[in-house]
């Protein structure tokens, strides 16, 4: 009985052996039908392309630094294993492009090697401002050339209402204090007193953001319009630009009149007020005497532009004291201005000159401490401030360019107009768009 008993143990083990045995085969017979193919063995993934400069980092040993106090380009190069002899050819070669000697301290730099034991330089990299860049190239033949990096606008829009100032609504949202300065100093300086706003006032605006290489923000670019309900009073402003040549862009409300006045807001572009007209100053310097202030100082690099605020004849254009490098403007027997510590002038006495003509550049000659143009302003002979002044208004936009300014500012103006304020926020109101890419 134990016997039969262990037979069909057995047997039983046996079947589920051959069944294994079977399943195994099968198995190796089914692998066999679909070879194996060698790329599914071992596959390889590329790394992905890094792209900057035009170049695909991945081929190269990329050292990155700054220009150092006392570093020039022929030292950079020596100290990676550069001979002078291969130095002075590439500088020879670049200097149409670039003049090597112009290397700034503080700016930023990229050396691309190669990629083996000796990683030696094939190719230098400046950037001399955020955009900008200059290739040194001498891997095979010697060339230089500048370039830009790509530049991306986003248009958005934003919302306030006042409860205590502008900046302080717009911090509390995380916008940019630029969107203030903007409204304040550019769009509405000569209509609305951005000192002197209520609570309840409110504000929306289209404008654009400014983006390097799709993730390096440079800040606010324009408004593109906005409207502002000041003690119940709506403005309108679109920026419109009225002379491609010169490129001078002005604000025009709904019914196409001018929002400035017969003098421009500021002799440059892109500036900042960094010292106002002050009768009352005290300097810490001259152990905080009173030291009036006769002038505005609008603060820019060395090298910028610097405009005819209005129409004029030039009075004077010299170097004296002080005041450094100058020019001195008669618009008419009322106003007469003038600008002060430029790096260079360009105006000559007795040229007449048209708002917006470049008469010299900022820069740091005379008693300053920063560049800057200090801009002066007289009514009937006596210094006073332009912000404070009932000034003439802008001469109006032409009849031909007023049809077209008002066919332009349609579609923005639907779109302003359909911005709500945050309490009447709609669910489906778009935040931004990308509106533009640009090379330059």
């Amino acid at each position: 009985m134990d016997r039969k008993r262990e037979t069909r143990v057995g047997n039983k083990y046996s079947i589920v052996l051959l069944g294994i045995v079977l399943l195994c085969f099968i198995g190796c017979k089914k692998e066999e039908q679909k070879p194996v193919l060698e790329e599914e063995l071992a596959i390889i993934e590329e790394p992905e392309e890094v792209l900057e400069f035009g170049f695909n980092l991945n081929d190269f040993i990329v050292k990155r630094d700054t220009i150092k106090k006392g570093d020039s380009f022929g030292e950079i190069l020596e100290r990676n294993k550069v001979g002078y002899p291969a130095i002075f050819q590439i500088a020879e070669k670049a200097k149409d492009t670039f003049d090597i000697r112009r290397l700034q301290v503080g700016k930023p730099y990229t050396l691309l090697c190669s990629k083996d034991s000796l990683e030696m330089p094939k190719c230098f990299i400046y950037q001399p401002s955020l955009e900008e860049y200059v290739v040194i190239n001498f891997n095979d033949s010697i060339h230089a050339y500048t370039s830009r990096k790509p530049i991306k606008y986003v248009e958005k829009t934003a919302t306030g209402v006042i409860t205590n100032n502008i900046s302080e609504t717009l911090e509390e949202q995380g916008l940019s204090p630029r969107l203030a300065y903007k409204m304040a100093d550019e769009i509405y300086a000569w209509t609305i007193d951005f000192r002197r706003l209520q609570k309840g006032d409110r504000f929306k605006v289209i404008y654009t953001d400014k983006y390097i290489d799709d993730t390096i923000y440079t800040g606010v670019h324009n408004i593109k319009a906005a409207y502002f309900e000041h003690n119940k009073e709506p403005f309108y402003a679109f920026e419109f630009e009225t002379d491609s040549v010169k490129g001078i862009v002005d604000y025009f409300n709904e019914e196409a009149k001018n929002l400035r006045r017969a003098f421009l807001k500021a002799p440059v572009k892109f500036s900042r007020i960094s010292s106002r007209y002050n009768l009352k100053r005290r300097i810490a310097v001259y152990g905080y005497r009173v030291r009036p202030h006769r002038g505005t100082d609008f603060a820019a690099p060395i090298g910028t532009p610097i405009m005819a605020t209005a129409n004029g004849t030039v009075t004077e254009s010299k170097r004296r004291g002080g005041n450094g490098n100058y020019v001195k403007i008669r618009h008419n027997a009322t106003y007469t201005t003038q600008y002060l510590h430029m790096s260079r002038r360009k105006a000559k006495v007795g040229e007449f000159v048209k708002q917006g003509d470049i008469i010299g550049w900022v820069g740091m000659t005379g008693n300053t401490g920063g560049p800057h143009v200090c801009y002066r302003f007289w009514k009937n002979g006596k210094e006073v401030d332009p912000f404070k002044q009932k000034l003439p208004e802008a001469k109006p936009i032409s009849d031909s360019l007023k049809v077209e300014y008002l066919d332009f500012i349609k579609p923005i103006k639907y779109k302003l107009d359909n911005i709500f304020f945050k309490p009447e926020i709609k669910e489906d109101q778009p935040e931004q768009t990308i509106i533009t890419q640009a090379n330059s």
